[in-house]
């Protein structure tokens, strides 16, 4: 699959998300994954750790699916604390790289006031291209 990333003529320079992406291929759509294993257990409370696991999920399901972070081309995150994710923007870059390296899909972020499940701080749904075939 290839992707081209949009970036307008003139605009200043996106940091750690696309403003778009052109992609051709099979889509996949990944229901929004919160931060507990594939047991449905939390093994964090913690924002970041409870990121990092939604975003491993979201690979694993990727990968079920035949393709690999690199083919994500969207990413919606709902984050139940604006503050804490602002706060800890240097660790929520480095468990985001662990996951995703340095492939950055287009992204939106929106602040929620509660999730379904209680104890969950994130989650995150995404959109793949895989190559078809």
């Amino acid at each position: 699959m290839s992707t081209v990333t949009i970036h307008p003529e003139g605009w200043t320079p996106a940091k750690g998300y696309a403003n778009g992406i052109v992609a051709e291929g099979r889509m996949l759509f990944v229901g929004g994954q919160i931060g507990w294993t594939s047991r449905q257990v939390f093994e964090s409370h913690d924002f970041i750790g409870q990121m990092k696991q939604a975003l491993v999920n979201i690979a694993e399901v990727v990968r079920a699916a035949g393709g690999d972070v690199t083919d994500i081309v969207r990413l919606t995150w709902y984050v139940t604390d604006k503050s804490e994710y602002v706060a800890r923007q240097r660790e929520v870059g480095a468990a985001y790289r662990e996951v995703m390296g340095y492939h950055f899909p287009a992204m939106t972020m929106v602040v929620v006031s509660a999730l379904v499940e209680d104890e969950a701080k994130v989650e995150i749904e995404a959109t793949a291209v895989l190559p078809n075939g």
